[in-house]
Order: structure tokens, then C-alpha cells, then sequence
């Protein structure tokens, strides 16, 4: 007896045993059930019911004894075939089970619990007047005195033709009653139509034509040349800050969509789409969406539906808009590409750059990166001659760079300056205040204090469940863990010996406070974490800081790049150390970025820029070179070091984690873990295996972490031997209690 078999990727099943599972086709879900669309399946020895997506259909099975698919959950393929091998493609890079690579493709909107979807579709009633208009005046007259409702819908339907039955009402005032009745009588139609749900835009004037400069003409024409080929290309576009990179990427756009493809634009922060999508929506209108986490589900889905539909040809959006069903993708950007947000901290682990280069790579589409501060992997595929270098090396406006200032803290300590705003600094505030001006501070930590201790026995607050000191809020007076959200009261007095309490480090809340304590008239807006909670306040913020022209606006990385202000003439760093000495090889390479990027902020308009760094080590190279705008000196300079580190690009990392309840269980796996990685790998060229070490923050949430890393190129051959190691540690009886997951080159 024939039957038809799907191979089913199901949720909820561990990466060391996913595989696709073989599932008989009832025959009354022959027609539904098709590779794409999403399933109910019965699965393991109890049976539970699991959600799944069909990957294939076939005919036979290598088991005579199968499970029969209970039910489908979509009416039509949510991935094509192109999604569905980009997520076989993720299981073997991304060390995930295809069903998590499956799951990060979809908009929030999509997702089921218990076999029903969390978000329906917005459904509008619309009327449709089916008699000529003069006639529908005519009977609006006869009706108007014993129907007046009625009366009116008509006359507003003649008006209208074809509208919503909520405007017909909200302009007539209408009861629904009297809509159905005038259904009833054979004068209208009512029927249900899907209404898409938009994040609201505002109103936004026709953009004029794009005017390049004699640079940008000049990379535009060789990026055009690329996309002549036919061919899959991949480039670099190097310009520094106010360059005008995005006017390139507009102009490419046109020349996508004028050859019949979409286009997707890739922004590292939340805080820049706003921006982005007001510049892109003045050129390209209703054919722009946009797509990240702050939309409300309904909005993500329906945006997500526009684009699947052809509706919307331009995408901008976050990292997990690299999945976006753009039809007949043609070119693919990534706006600063260096920055670490395009890497997932959390199952699947990808980094956006890598998707993008599978789906040009599918689509015959260009990749264009672009950056003033690119990525070493990325200059390194440059020099290597793996993508087109393209560059940028003056200002659009011809104004030169910001004039940069460095501030030595240890000399402020000296004159006796313990606050977070030195001199220097605050001299540079104060002109730009009297100017009318506007300033932006960064400093790349939330809260008021990072660290709470007693000065008289040293005590010192700790998260109980996390490896880290708690951070002091001022507005709430609240000590808060930020790993893993553990709070407790500000205390007045050490618990050991009742000492007074010192609050050490500084974060934006500090900040803020000392400025109005300098600047008590001047208003100052706030932008981290704690003031962007709620969805589309980032949004508000910086249309504030923009609109009513507010001096001074403190802020994380959020703050750091991609805004783009004509007032902005100067910028604060406050503490340039903090991210230099973290236990990270990467630390040099994002010091540089975000000094640079910052800096960048300054002076983009007709006003000249000027920027202030603030650092304990001002004659560090990485702070020398960054307040000289000099990537290519910083480049030289890193990539040596990689070299001898054996570390991305020069080499490739996988980190395997490891974490658990007892210290002793988790350094046990590691070791085991180690030792395998030495027997499978030992013959590989240039191959170490280092650790077990803890991670920086070793214990978060009551669980110890610790990690063991193989530098090696990554093959086909070493990444089948971590997930079959990965398969042996989690069948070993001696390492129960513990969990491991691999990631190849992670950011951290």
C-alpha cells in the first residue's frame, strides 16, 4: 500500500538528536500538507503534541511503523523552499535544531501555543455601493424620513463607492443594524477584507532628487558594474562618518527596484529605524516596511505579510530582518556592519552578516557593507580581494572632521575633579549651550553607580544568584543585578559593620544627575535601557532631541551611531576605558568603533564639529588613533595581533559552553570535552584547544559557566566533530545536570 511521507523538522527537541522525522500524510491532508507549512504531530513515547514544519514530502521511509500528522496549522507554505534550505544550511553553522532556525524566520505574530496562533489577522468589514449613485440619492431621499440612518449611509456610500463599514459609521453615525438592512434591500456589499496593521510613519514629504559627489558617483557606478554581472557580489563600502553612504544605498535602491527586485536595508540599533525609514519612505512611499522587536506582534506580521506579498519591495529593519521573504531580492545592505548586534547571543547563533551572504549568494543579489569603522574580518575579506573595496574619504558637506580633544581624568583627580564631567569638557558644554548648540554624551552604562561598597570594612554588594556587583538606580533607589534582574532598597549603612557606603563608577543616571547639578536651567534628555522600554519611545526621544532642539541628550550605544543631527556640533565620550580592558580580543576593535563612531556624531551639518574624550589613558594607541579618525593605522595594527592570536579573521574560534548548578559537574564536562576535541582534532592543521575557563561573568542565575575554545579554519570536517561531541557529552551519564552549546566566532 502506497503512502506519502513528510519529513518533519519538531519543535522542542534537543540540537543533539534533531533530525528530520518521518511522518505518514492522511490522506485528507494530502492537498494542505506540502513542504513549508507548519504542523501538529504526535511525538516521542507519550505522544505529546508538538509543532512542526514539513521540510519535504517523499514517497518511502526506511520505517515500516510511523505517526500520522494530526493536523495543519497553516493555509498556505509560510517558507519557501530558499527559507527551508537556508535552515538546514543554519543547523550545520549555527549548531541550532532546524525548528529554532525555522522559528527566527517568522515574525513573532506567526507563532503558535497549543495549536492556535497568537495573533489573528485584523479583519475590516468594507461596503461596496452596488447601484449607480445617481440612484443611490435617489433612494437616500425617500428613505429620509422614516430611515434617516439609512438615508445617510446611502449618500455616503454614493460619495465613497468603496470604503470601510467603520468610516461609513464614524462619518454618518450610523448603527451597524441599519448597514446589514441596506444589505438586505440589494444596495450594498458587505464582505470581509484583511487590513494590514502599520507602524505609524507620520507625515512625510516627497524626498528630492539624490545629488552624489565626485566620490560617491564614483562607487555608486562600480556597485551598479557588480550588479550588471549577474552574479552574487559582495562589497565594502569604506567612508568616514558623514560621507554620505546612505545616499549611495538610496540610489542603488532605485536602480534595484527600477529592474523589477527588492531591496533590504540592515540597521544595527532600534534607535536608527525611525530615522531610516522617514529618509526611505520621502523616495520610495508605501513601498518601504519595516521590521524589529519594538512593533507589536500584529504590526511585525502584518509587515512581514506586505513584504511576502510584494506590497513592500524596500525592508529595513534589525538583525532578524536578514529573513525578510523580500520577492526577487537584488541587493542587500548592511549598514555599520562592524557592530556586534548582527551576532544572536541566543539559539540559533548566527550573525546576520553570514545570512546575507546565503541569500545573495541563492539570489544572485549584491551585499553591500558599509561602515566608517569596518569590521577586521571585513577588511581582511577586502585586502583578500573576497569583496569589491569601495571608499569614502571626505565628508559630503566638505567640512572636515571633527577637531577632537582628549581629557586626562588622572590630572582632573589631581585639580581635585571627582565628578564624571571634566573641565575641559564642561567648558565645551558651556559654549555650546550659549551657542544654542546640541551635545551628546555617551557612556556605555545604564544606572547611577556600577559598584556599592563600604568604606570602612569593603563589603561589597553581589548579585546572590550572578558572579557580577549590583548596580545602583537612583530613580528608583534600587540595587538591581542586571543579568538577571534581581533587585533589592538602596541601603543607607553597610549590613557587616553599619560604615557608610561608597558609590563607585558611573552610569547615565549619574551623569544626568551631575548635569543638572552644572547646568540647573538647561534641559538634558536620557536614552539607555530604562528610558526605552516602551515601544516606540526611543522613537519620541530623538524626535524631541531633533524638534525642540534640546542642548544635551546622555545615552548608551544607542546614542553612538547612525543619528544624524545638523545641530549636534559637539560630542562627550565620558569614560573611553571602559570597554579597552575587557577580557575579550575583540575589546581593542570595538573601543576604536565606538570612539570613532561617536566622535562621527559631531558636526554633520554646516557647523564645525568638535568631540571630547574623556580617559585615564590618554596616551593609549587605540585612544590616539581613534581620535585620529585613522581606521587603516588601526587595522595594520590589529590584524597582527589576530595573527599571533590566532583569532578571526586570520583563524577560526568555536567556543563550546558549558553550564550548570555545581562548579565541580561543569569544569568535569569540560575536561571530557577538551579531551575529545584533542582526540578528533589533534591532526588538524595549526589546531589548539584552550580552556576549561570561566566566562567574564562565570555564574548568572545560580548557574556556573565555563567554556572550552578550539582555534582551527572551520571545515566541514570540525564542525560535524563538535556536534558529535556535543552528542557524546550529552549521552555521558557522568555529566547529567549539565548543558553544552557550540558557537562558531562568537562576539563575546
Amino acid at each position: 500500500m502506497s503512502r506519502t511521507i513528510a519529513r518533519i523538522a519538531v519543535s522542542a527537541v534537543p540540537f543533539t538528536v534533531d533530525r528530520p522525522f518521518d511522518y505518514v500524510i492522511p490522506e485528507q491532508l494530502s492537498g494542505q500538507a506540502v513542504p513549508g507549512v507548519r504542523v501538529m504531530v504526535p511525538f516521542g513515547r507519550g505522544n505529546s503534541r508538538r509543532e512542526g514544519v514539513i521540510l519535504s514530502v517523499q514517497e518511502e521511509s526506511r520505517r515500516e511503523t510511523l505517526k500520522c500528522v494530526e493536523s495543519v496549522l497553516d493555509t498556505e507554505p509560510v517558507l519557501s523552499q530558499e527559507h527551508l534550505k537556508l535552515a538546514l544550511w543554519m543547523r550545520d553553522r549555527c549548531f541550532c535544531t532546524v525548528y529554532d532556525a525555522v522559528r527566527a524566520m517568522l515574525p513573532a505574530g506567526m507563532w503558535f501555543k497549543n495549536g492556535v496562533r497568537k495573533t489573528t489577522d485584523k479583519i475590516v468589514d468594507m461596503v461596496e455601493l452596488l447601484i449607480p449613485a445617481e440612484e443611490a440619492y435617489t433612494a437616500a431621499q425617500q428613505k429620509r424620513m422614516r430611515a434617516p440612518q439609512q438615508a445617510a449611509l446611502l449618500e455616503a456610500a454614493a460619495v465613497a463607492g468603496v470604503c470601510s463599514a467603520g468610516e461609513l459609521r464614524y462619518f454618518t453615525g450610523a448603527s451597524m443594524q441599519s448597514l446589514r438592512a441596506l444589505e438586505k434591500q440589494g444596495f450594498v456589499s458587505i464582505y470581509p477584507v484583511e487590513a494590514y496593521r502599520r507602524p505609524e510613519v507620520g507625515a512625510v514629504a516627497p524626498a528630492e532628487p539624490i545629488s552624489l559627489s565626485g566620490e560617491q558617483q564614483q562607487a555608486y557606478d562600480g556597485l551598479r558594474r557588480l550588479m550588471d554581472t549577474g552574479r552574487p557580489e559582495a562589497a565594502l563600502l569604506f567612508g568616514v562618518t558623514g560621507s554620505g553612504k546612505t545616499s549611495v544605498y538610496l540610489k542603488l535602491i532605485y536602480e534595484v527596484l527600477s529592474r523589477g527586485k527588492g531591496a533590504l536595508v540592515l540597521v544595527p540599533e532600534i534607535a536608527l529605524t525611525p530615522q531610516y525609514v522617514r529618509l526611505f519612505t520621502a523616495h520610495f512611499g508605501d513601498s518601504v516596511a519595516v521590521l524589529h522587536s519594538s512593533l507589536s506582534a500584529g504590526e511585525r506580521l502584518d509587515e512581514w505579510k506586505r513584504i511576502r506579498a510584494g506590497a513592500a519591495r524596500v525592508v529595513i529593519g534589525t538583525r532578524s530582518a536578514v529573513f525578510a521573504p523580500v520577492q526577487e531580492l537584488g541587493l542587500l545592505v548592511i549598514d555599520e556592519e562592524q557592530e556586534h548586534t548582527y551576532k544572536s547571543e541566543n539559539p540559533p547563533r548566527y550573525h546576520a552578516r553570514d545570512i546575507a551572504k546565503y541569500r545573495c549568494v541563492q539570489k544572485n543579489a549584491l551585499l553591500l557593507l558599509g561602515s566608517a569603522t569596518p569590521s577586521v574580518e571585513s577588511m581582511y575579506s577586502a585586502k583578500q580581494e573576497k569583496y569589491h573595496l569601495f571608499q569614502l574619504t571626505h565628508r559630503f558637506n566638505d567640512q572636515t572632521l571633527p577637531q577632537v580633544l582628549i581629557a586626562d581624568l588622572r590630572q582632573e583627580l589631581k585639580n581635585g575633579n571627582g565628578s564624571s564631567i571634566s573641565r575641559p569638557l564642561q567648558q565645551e558644554l558651556e559654549k555650546n549651550i550659549a551657542a544654542g548648540e546640541q551635545t551628546i554624551l555617551f557612556i556605555n552604562r545604564r544606572g547611577a553607580s556600577s559598584q556599592v561598597v563600604c568604606g570602612a570594612c569593603g563589603y561589597t554588594y553581589t548579585c546572590p544568584n550572578c558572579s557580577v556587583s549590583m548596580t545602583s538606580h537612583s530613580a528608583n533607589r534600587r540595587l538591581m543585578c542586571h543579568y538577571c534582574g534581581h533587585s533589592i532598597p538602596a541601603p543607607d549603612f553597610c549590613p557587616e559593620c553599619g560604615g557608610e557606603l561608597k558609590f563607585i563608577g558611573v552610569g547615565t543616571q549619574k551623569v544626568e544627575e551631575e548635569l543638572h547639578v552644572l547646568f540647573p536651567e538647561t534641559e538634558i534628555l536620557r536614552m539607555d535601557t530604562d528610558t526605552v522600554s516602551a515601544a516606540g519611545s526611543h522613537e519620541k526621544i530623538l524626535d524631541r532631541f531633533r524638534d525642540e532642539k534640546v542642548p544635551i541628550l546622555v545615552g548608551t550605544q544607542m546614542v553612538a551611531k547612525g543619528l544624524d543631527f545638523e545641530n549636534v556640533t559637539l560630542v562627550g565620550v565620558i569614560s573611553a576605558d571602559q570597554s579597552l580592558y575587557a577580557s575579550d580580543f575583540r575589546a581593542h576593535e570595538r573601543t576604536f568603533s565606538l570612539l570613532t563612531q561617536v566622535v562621527g556624531r559631531s558636526g554633520r551639518g554646516q557647523k564645525s564639529g568638535r568631540a571630547v574624550i574623556q580617559t585615564f589613558t590618554p596616551m593609549n594607541e587605540v585612544i590616539q588613533l581613534a581620535a585620529a579618525q585613522d581606521y587603516i593605522g588601526f587595522y595594520e595594527r590589529e590584524i597582527q595581533l589576530r595573527a599571533i592570536l590566532c583569532a578571526p579573521p586570520v583563524s577560526d574560534l568555536f567556543s563550546v559552553t558549558v553550564s550548570g548548578q555545581g562548579e565541580a559537574a561543569v569544569l568535569h564536562a569540560c575536561v571530557k570535552l577538551k579531551d575529545a576535541f584533542e582526540h578528533y582534532l589533534g591532526s588538524e592543521p595549526g589546531m589548539r584547544v584552550l580552556g576549561p575557563a570561566p566566562l567574564p561573568v562565570y555564574k548568572v542565575n545560580g548557574r556556573y559557566r565555563y567554556s572550552v575554545t578550539i582555534s582551527c579554519t572551520a571545515s566541514k570536517y570540525v564542525r560535524d566533530t563538535v556536534c558529535h561531541v556535543l552528542r557524546q557529552l550529552a549521552a555521558d551519564k557522568t555529566c547529567r545536570g549539565v548543558t553544552a552549546y557550540a558557537d562558531m566566532n562568537p562576539q563575546t
